[in-house]
């Protein structure tokens, strides 16, 4: 989803052309959704199925998978991202300061003085506050600047051009759910289509929508085979509460690097991205904890209960958060 600064980038000539092109790969999965439904339903279960029972109970699991599958699509293509509040954006005057400054050393000096009261625990390779050139704002804990979306996004995992959005803090839920239904719906299409498969090849199905079976057959094995890959690996993230840029580059704290330094035990990582509403855990509604802002850490994680999100302050005394744990900067 396009954010305020995206859209003023569209006022440029042919900007509503990019975003236009953006939404391409969307509208082929949605169009691809809408044949494997006519082709299931229409192709398969009424022209094809013999039996009536055998089509009723392949119609009714079909329509369940189906139903939770899209639903777990349309939240992660059309759930706002999660943007950056603007007390961590620099105001005016330290703004003029750090684009007047004669050192690196100043430079820092002035993002740090403005984040002193900010709750960051995560540093650049050099030990430096986390600083956005293009949005002239420090970076929340696990913040990222989307070129594509034009901000930076809370918890970013990544930009995927199948949704047309960024996989971030707001609907990674969604997007593991997305993963995990369209899995579901392609292994459930081709079980219930192997026999159907297997007639076309012997020369027993007539007309011309056994094509289309056939072709229903071999494009839910494709996407499943695809999707059996990307889903466990998510799984492996959530696990381990890492996002795919995490992943690729551990986190830095004030004591160094350390890629599980926001694990907090397999449970409690999955509550962190799916709720502590076990009714709701497969549900695209959103129950993940916390603000997106801050996240506790594990050197300061001791309960064997996830604590909501926990709050960060900038000196070695916490301080008392509201409705939150307690934490320190590592």
């Amino acid at each position: 989803m396009a954010t305020g600064s995206e859209f003023g980038s569209y006022n440029r000539p042919c900007g509503w052309c990019v975003k236009a092109v953006k939404w391409i790969p969307v509208l082929f999965i949605v169009c691809v959704i809408i044949w494997s439904y006519y082709a299931y339903v229409v192709q398969l279960c009424f022209l094809t199925v013999p039996n009536f029972f055998e089509m009723t109970l392949y119609l009714i699991g079909y329509h369940v998978a189906f139903i939770i599958f899209v639903w777990a699509y349309y939240q992660t293509v059309f759930t706002p991202i999660g943007t950056v509040p603007r007390k961590f954006k620099l105001p005016k005057e330290d703004l003029e300061k750090l684009l007047h400054a004669d050192s690196e050393e100043q430079h820092r000096q002035i993002i740090e003085g403005f984040a002193a009261s900010l709750p960051v625990t995560n540093r650049t390779v050099t030990g430096a506050i986390r600083y956005c050139e293009k949005c002239h704002q420090v970076k929340p804990d696990r913040a990222h600047h989307c070129s594509v979306c034009g901000c930076c996004v809370l918890k970013m995992d990544h930009h995927c051009p199948w949704v047309n959005n960024c996989v971030s803090f707001t609907n990674y839920k969604f997007f593991i759910l997305f993963l995990g239904y369209a899995l579901i719906y392609c292994i459930y299409i081709v079980l219930t289509s192997l026999q159907y498969f297997i007639q076309f090849w012997r020369g027993d199905l007539q007309g011309m929508g056994r094509f289309h079976i056939l072709f229903l057959f071999f494009v839910a094995a494709m996407f499943a085979v695809s999707l059996v890959s990307l889903f466990c690996y998510h799984c492996y993230l959530v696990a381990h509460n890492r996002s795919t840029l995490e992943a690729f580059r551990a986190p830095i704290f004030r004591t160094g690097v350390d890629k599980n330094g926001f694990s907090l035990g397999a449970y409690n990582n999955f509550q962190e991205v799916f709720g502590d509403n076990r009714a709701c855990w497969f549900l695209p509604v959103f129950t993940s904890l916390g603000d997106g802002i801050v996240y506790p850490v594990r050197s300061q994680h001791h309960s064997g209960q996830y604590n909501s999100i926990g709050v960060t302050v900038n000196s070695e005394v916490p301080e008392q958060g509201t409705g939150f744990g307690l934490m320190q900067v590592v």
